[in-house]
């Protein structure tokens, strides 16, 4: 049997492939860390500034739902200064459902 922390690993692992499918080079997610329920991704990339910075963290959490999970955004963490040139969201996440079975979404998530 599959331990939890590894099953969760697979789902972020999936999830993180298929945000990235649809989103980079704008945005592309990487797992900084997981522990427990909470998971750490860091998002880089250009963006699309008239979007909203924090609505390309925001998706990464719709991504897990489209795969049959749920989880909740619970802080994004910007850099310091605004007005920077660094182009990097850090997004905290608490996974508050993994599927037993990980689906692949049936439409393209957008």
């Amino acid at each position: 049997m599959e331990s939890v922390s590894l099953k969760l690993k697979r789902f972020i692992d999936k999830g993180i492939e298929v945000y990235n499918r649809y989103r980079a080079p704008e945005s592309v997610a990487k797992l900084v860390e997981i522990s427990g329920d909470m998971v750490v991704v860091e998002f880089d990339g250009s963006f699309c500034l008239t979007c909203g910075i924090n609505d390309w963290v925001e998706d990464f959490k719709y991504v897990l739902e489209d795969l049959g999970g749920e989880a909740d955004l619970l802080e994004v963490i910007e850099p310091e200064d605004p007005f920077s040139d660094e182009n990097w969201r850090i997004g905290v996440f608490r996974v508050k459902k993994v599927p037993d079975e990980i689906r692949e979404p049936e439409v393209a998530i957008q």
